[in-house]
């Protein structure tokens, strides 16, 4: 009896971590896709509308309130508008998330650090320190690790697989680089 419930207990645990991992993989291999035609419309007038799930709540806010400033640019917004996006980063950040790229990032984060560049992001900027200075900022069809969608060819989805990068001028990034 001893040894039928020892059995039992095995196989319900993995039979349980089988369903969590079935679970995960459904949610990707990235983070969770821009959902918000507002955000979508507003932010991708002037670049990538990157994922909330790529920054951390407080980043997110941080930038929501600095937008008369936004990166030398004057994006200010109604404040309904303002408000609305906000809330939206914020429920979406990494920090709220379960999605494999978002755990990251916010594990490789100090909780004293709010970065406002994703290139800022220390799990990313490890995730790219194989690349020369050639291959982005001296490449004109990437100029900076900020344009995601330049080599990430499923960005727009969420997905940053290593096995769906094409670098402009380089080509497809092997295996054997991730």
């Amino acid at each position: 009896m001893k040894t039928f419930i020892t059995l039992m207990t095995i196989l319900t645990l993995m039979c349980t971590q089988l369903l969590q991992a079935d679970e995960d993989y459904s949610k990707g291999p990235g983070v969770a896709p821009v959902n918000n035609p507002l955000y979508a419309t507003e932010c991708s007038a002037c670049h990538f509308a990157y994922q909330p799930g790529l920054m951390p709540a407080r980043s997110w806010k941080k930038i929501m309130l600095n937008l008369d400033k936004h990166f030398d640019e004057n994006a200010e917004l109604e404040i309904d508008e303002q408000n609305a996006l906000t809330n939206y980063l914020v429920k979406n950040a990494a920090d709220f998330s379960n999605h494999k790229r978002s755990v990251k990032i916010m594990r490789s984060l100090s909780r004293e650090h709010t970065p406002i560049r994703i290139t800022e992001i220390p799990y990313l900027v490890r995730k790219h320190n194989e690349m020369s200075s050639d291959m982005v900022n001296g490449n004109p069809k990437v100029n900076s690790l900020s344009y995601c969608e330049k080599c990430h060819r499923r960005a727009e989805t969420g997905s940053y697989s290593e096995r769906e990068i094409n670098i402009p001028g380089y080509g497809l990034w092997e295996d054997d680089h991730s």
